[in-house]
């Protein structure tokens, strides 16, 4: 039987994942906007500015977890200048933090204007991960290392923001079960 290199035994039995730093599982993509990918403005359809950061952000939390990832979740995204015909969309995505099974990947998409040679940021997103087996059974994911302040401030914000999703599923769990027992 072939064994993943990337995975060691620990003293009880348990597989756990080789840490890994937060560069080597960083992805980036380019993408230039046609018109089937636009409004009727001429602007980058906000759907496929989503579809980009999905896919870049997949290739990051693939690329850490090593294993099939699936979305979990898109935790937050701000479109913050349009995007238009012909623009190229640059998009970069790095693993904020890793959890026991999943992952929260950051994106910035920035838009390039090749002529001028300038950037303007146009988008960020935050998306959770979850690393799975072929029979859909949850993976653990590698620890992250993390080398530089930049690395420990994204890795302690996407603590923070697990925390919160946490706080808001239990609420609203109390609030359905208030409504519930009103019926």
């Amino acid at each position: 039987m072939k064994t993943n290199p990337t995975i060691e035994s620990s003293a009880s039995g348990q597989a756990y994942p080789h840490p890994r730093r937060v560069t080597e599982s960083q992805s980036e993509m380019t993408e230039l906007v046609l018109p089937n990918d636009t409004n009727l403005l001429g602007n980058l359809l906000g759907g496929r500015l989503m579809h980009f950061i999905d896919l870049v952000a997949a290739m990051a939390a693939f690329r850490h977890a090593r294993a099939n990832v699936v979305t979990a979740s898109m935790e937050h995204i701000d479109f913050i200048a349009p995007v238009h015909v012909g623009d190229l969309v640059i998009l970069k995505a790095s693993v904020n933090r890793a959890f026991r099974t999943s992952m929260e990947i950051g994106v910035k998409a920035w838009v390039e204007n090749a002529i001028a040679g300038t950037l303007q940021h146009v988008s960020s997103a935050y998306l959770t991960f979850v690393a799975m087996d072929t029979h859909g059974r949850r993976l653990p994911v590698p620890p992250l290392v993390l080398e530089s302040e930049e690395q420990r401030r994204r890795f302690e914000d996407a603590g923070r923001r697990r925390n919160n999703r946490e706080h808001d599923r239990e609420r609203k769990r109390l609030r359905e079960a208030a409504e519930a027992e009103q019926k």
